[in-house]
C-alpha cells in the first residue's frame, strides 16, 4: 500500500547538523550566553520558535528577555556563511530511482529559506511537497508536520514511510502513526528505538529504500 516516502532533511539528506550547532552556538555567543552541542541536537527537528526558549532555559536565561529575530538573524547569516553544501554519498541518484516510483517529501523544521536553498540546489526537480519549520504553528515532536505533508500529498497515513533521524522525529511520526525508519546519523541506534525500523548507516538505508515497491496499480 506504500505510495509516498517523506524525508527529514537535515542528518537524512545532508550532513548539515554540525553547521547548524556551530552556527546556533555563534548567534547565542554574540548574546552573551553559552550552549553545548548536546543540547542543540537534542531538539533536533524543532523549528526555531518552539527550539529556541528550550536552548535559552539551557543556556540558564529567561527566554522572555531576548530577541528571537535577532538570535534567529545572526543564526541564518552565520549558517550560510559556514556551510558545506553536500548531500550524503548516493543520496541523489538513490531519489532519482525512488521520484519514479512514489511521491516524495521533504518535512524538515529549519527554516524555509535555509530548506529551499538546499533542496533548490542539491535536488532540484525531485520532491513533490516540502514542509519546512516556517509552514505548521507545531514542530517536531508534534506530529503536525508529517500530517501537514499527508493532506498536501493527497494520501493516507498508511500508505507513506517516514525516515527520519533526530528523537524528536521519530517520536513525531509515530504520533502521527506513519511508519517510521530511523537511521542513527548523530545518535545512538537506541535513542531512535520508537522507530519501526532502524537502518545502521546511510548505506544500508539507501539499499531498504530501493529495495521498496510502490502498492499494486498506483502510476504517480
Amino acid at each position: 500500500m506504500l505510495k509516498a516516502l517523506i524525508f527529514d532533511m537535515d542528518g537524512v539528506l545532508v550532513d548539515s547538523m554540525p553547521f547548524h550547532a556551530a552556527a546556533w552556538k555563534k548567534a547565542f555567543l554574540d548574546m552573551g550566553m553559552e550552549i553545548e552541542d548536546r543540547d542543540i541536537y537534542a531538539i533536533e527537528g524543532s523549528n526555531p520558535r518552539n527550539g529556541l526558549p528550550l536552548l535559552i532555559q539551557k543556556a540558564r536565561k529567561e527566554p522572555e528577555a531576548y530577541d528571537f529575530e535577532t538570535i534567529t538573524s545572526i543564526y541564518r547569516q552565520e549558517f550560510k556563511r559556514i556551510f558545506e553544501l553536500k548531500a550524503f554519498d548516493g543520496m541523489r541518484e538513490c531519489l532519482e530511482v525512488l521520484k519514479a516510483r512514489f511521491l516524495l517529501s521533504v518535512v524538515s523544521g529549519s527554516d524555509r529559506f535555509i530548506v529551499h536553498e538546499i533542496v533548490d540546489q542539491l535536488f532540484p526537480g525531485i520532491f513533490d511537497i516540502v514542509v519546512t519549520g516556517d509552514d505548521i504553528k507545531n514542530s517536531k515532536p508534534h506530529p503536525d508536520p508529517f500530517l501537514k505533508a499527508v493532506e498536501l500529498l493527497d494520501v493516507r497515513r498508511e500508505e507513506c514511510v517516514v525516515i527520519e533521524n533526530a528523537i524528536l522525529g521519530v517520536e513525531a511520526a509515530k504520533k502521527a502513526e506513519i511508519y517510521c525508519i530511523g537511521v542513527p546519523t548523530y545518535v545512538e541506534p537506541l535513542q531512535l528505538g520508537r522507530a519501526d525500523l532502524v537502518v545502521g548507516d546511510h548505506q544500508q538505508l539507501m539499499e531498504h529504500l530501493l529495495s521498496l515497491e510502490p502498492a499494486r496499480g498506483f502510476r504517480l
